[in-house]
Parts: C-alpha cells; structure tokens; sequence
C-alpha cells in the first residue's frame, strides 16, 4: 500500500491548496489569456491590493504563476499553463456529478409516479 505521507504526495498538495480558493482559481482563468499587472487581476474582484497580492503570492509559491516587473508595475504570467488541463478535468468531474444526480432524481421520481 502506497504512503500518503510521500514527500510528493505533500507538494501536491500544496499545488492543489493553492487552487483551492475561488478569486485563486479566477486569477489563472484570467492569466490564461496572457500576462496581466496586478492592478487588473484587482478589478471585478471586490477585494484590496493587499489580498490580491496575497492570493498571488500562494499561487507563485505553488509554482504556478511568475511574476515580472515592468517599471512601477508587477505583471504576473501562469507558468505552469498544464493547470488550465487539471481545471478542464475538475469540470468535466462536476458536470458528471450533476448528470448522475439528475439521473438518480429521475429515478426517485419515477419510483414515486409507480
């Protein structure tokens, strides 16, 4: 039987913790279409520099994003752009979910009615 206290497992984990916050999860769906200063991750999010920063600071210690300074401003890239694959197949898991569910609230209906 495998550990779960493996080394890698571990890391993993504080990959998948990174992504695990929805404003996190937002950012990279928005760097997957380029690079972006911090000032613009900021707008639509309701939430000050500091905790944008902070969201951001997670995800670059996860190795996911990169951060690049250009003059005043700090424009941060996904470096890791297999993620988009991983969040493409946590989808397809929830839509999955709902089908069965709706399958099975089918049944239960049906049951019912007979």
């Amino acid at each position: 039987m495998a550990s779960c206290n493996k080394p890698d497992r571990k890391a993993q984990a504080r990959v998948l913790k990174a992504l695990a916050h929805p404003t996190r999860l937002h950012f990279v769906e928005r760097l997957a279409q380029g690079p972006l200063c911090v000032c613009d991750l900021a707008k639509g999010i309701r939430a000050d520099l500091s905790t944008v920063s902070r969201h951001l600071s997670l995800l670059k210690t996860a190795g996911i994003v990169m951060d690049e300074r250009r003059g005043t401003k700090i424009f941060y890239h996904l470096r890791t752009p297999c993620v988009l694959n991983f969040l493409e197949c946590v989808s397809t898991v929830l839509r999955e979910n709902a089908r069965m569910h709706a399958a099975a609230a089918g049944m239960q209906t049906h049951a019912r009615v007979n």
